[in-house]
Parts: structure tokens; sequence; C-alpha cells
């Protein structure tokens, strides 16, 4: 048999388990967010300003895992709800600084506890060990790949 005829079956899909994962954290961790008026790729973007210091729009979607455009729209949404300022940068005025405002800083540092239990609880169901070893398969799944435009 060449393997033309192979019956591929959903539930043995790795993809299919890591989206259908991705997606029930993501439900359990936006529904807390909106408590906060969080969207998650909102919040990961205040995550990476407020405790990864990114402060250039590039490095944040980087770090998000974002594309440029999706990273503009966050940003934009962020700054009309006040949550955070952009300002051309110090060392070079082409470009461009984001920081959180105090009313920015408010709200991520009043959701941070609320975020960090939503993650705990799926967190809690794996030793460490094999929260590592996910963390490094996921990692070596997804090297090399393009990032999701969120």
């Amino acid at each position: 048999m060449d393997g033309t005829h192979l019956k591929f079956g959903l539930h043995d899909s790795v993809g299919h388990h890591v989206s259908r994962t991705a997606r029930i954290i993501e439900r359990r961790v936006e529904a807390d967010l909106r408590k906060f008026g969080f969207t998650r790729v909102g919040w990961c973007v205040l995550l990476a300003v407020a405790e990864e210091g990114k402060k250039n729009p590039s490095d944040i979607a980087d770090f998000v895992g974002i594309d440029r455009t999706a990273t503009s729209r966050a940003l934009r949404v962020l700054e009309t709800d006040g949550l955070i300022a952009r300002e051309m940068g110090r060392d070079d005025r082409r470009t461009t600084e984001v920081r959180l405002t105090e009313l920015g800083e408010a709200q991520f540092r009043a959701a941070l506890p609320t975020c960090r239990e939503a993650m705990q609880h799926f967190h809690g169901k794996l030793s460490l060990d094999e929260l590592m070893t996910l963390k490094a398969l996921l990692t070596r799944l997804s090297a090399g790949e393009l990032p999701p435009s969120d």
C-alpha cells in the first residue's frame, strides 16, 4: 500500500488536539479578561509592554507572535481606551515608542491575578516536567513557521 488510501483520523491529528486545547484555554482566558475590558491580544500587548519592557511595535509583534497589522490594530484600540500612549522615539524620531498610561498600568495590575489563576488552572493539570516537555515540543513544532495573524 502506498499510503494514499490510509484513513486520516481527525482525532489522530496533533493539529486537532493543539487547536482544540488552544481554543479551550483561549475561551477561559478571554472570559476572565473581558471582566477587565481586555481582549486576549490586547492583554498580550499590554503584557509585552508592562512585564517585558517592549516599547517598539515591531518588538511587541515579535514577542506576542502576531503580524504587524494585528499589532497596529491592538495598539489603536488600547490607545483609544486610554491604556497606552504612543510617542516618537527618544533616540530616533522616526520610530514609535509605546508605554502604559496610569490607567493602563492600573487595569493591567488589577487583571494580573485573574489571568495568573486562569493559567494556573491549566498548568496545574500537568507536572512541572510535563509542562516543560510540552512547551519544548510545541516550540519545536512551531520553529521556522510564520506567526499567526490574530
